[in-house]
């Protein structure tokens, strides 16, 4: 008998790491999660500075509406993104790359005509590839679940902002105020505990597992005892 109870407690301590995923440890942030996190607060930056200058300066209607489009939604990116920086120790530059200063410079600088819309229109259609290319990056390969969890978050909106100017082209999406923008921090928040409850579930289905192969053994013991 004795030796049947050892049998099924080695079994259960079998099946209960076989179900355990290894993978128990929160999730190390890598270089490709740090990347984004870091330009998409330059990003966000910078779009929202575009966002009022065209608010300022555009001729068009349509212009100033894509421009505070890009404020609202990239202000909302960058308040959840910079939460989740911080919670996982990653610290954010606090301006826009030089790059993105100059680009905004040299739209600025046409203020006061046509040729500052298709300049705007231009550099926005450029920085919301470059955005989504970054996004899609760190979809396929971030090693942090709260930081992809942010990349499918934005990702939406992000290409929102692109159909509003692609081609060059001012268009205005119709149902614009409804995206969902400014998500990212909280459903990256909530992939860990979805995460957790799986490796707690399955945990849990080894143990029951083992208690069933112990109750096995004593089931056949009963027979025995009768006799």
């Amino acid at each position: 008998m004795r030796r049947r109870l050892l049998s099924a407690a080695a079994l259960a301590a079998a099946l209960t790491g076989i179900t355990t995923p290894h993978a128990v440890a929160a999730d190390r942030v890598g270089e490709l999660d740090e990347t984004l996190l870091t330009q998409t607060h330059q990003g966000n930056l910078t779009e929202i500075t575009a966002g009022h200058d065209a608010q300022r300066h555009a001729t068009s209607d349509c212009v100033r509406k894509a421009g505070a489009v890009l404020v609202r939604d990239h202000t909302k990116l960058d308040a959840d993104g910079s939460t989740l920086a911080g919670r996982l120790g990653v610290t954010l530059p606090a301006s826009p790359s030089a790059q993105q200063q100059k680009d905004l410079a040299a739209v600025r600088a046409k203020a006061g005509g046509a040729a500052y819309d298709a300049a705007w229109l231009t550099t926005q259609e450029k920085a919301h590839r470059e955005t989504l290319a970054l996004l899609d990056r760190e979809i396929r390969g971030g090693s942090n679940a709260e930081v992809r969890a942010a990349a499918r978050t934005a990702r939406p909106v992000v290409a929102m902002h692109l159909d509003m100017v692609r081609g060059g082209t001012c268009h205005t999406a119709e149902d614009a105020g409804t995206v969902g923008a400014g998500t990212g921090g909280r459903l990256a928040a909530a992939e860990s505990p979805l995460a957790t409850a799986g490796t707690v579930s399955m945990a849990g289905g080894g143990l029951l597992t083992a208690a069933g192969a112990v109750w096995l053994l004593r089931a056949r013991r009963r027979p025995a005892t009768k006799r």
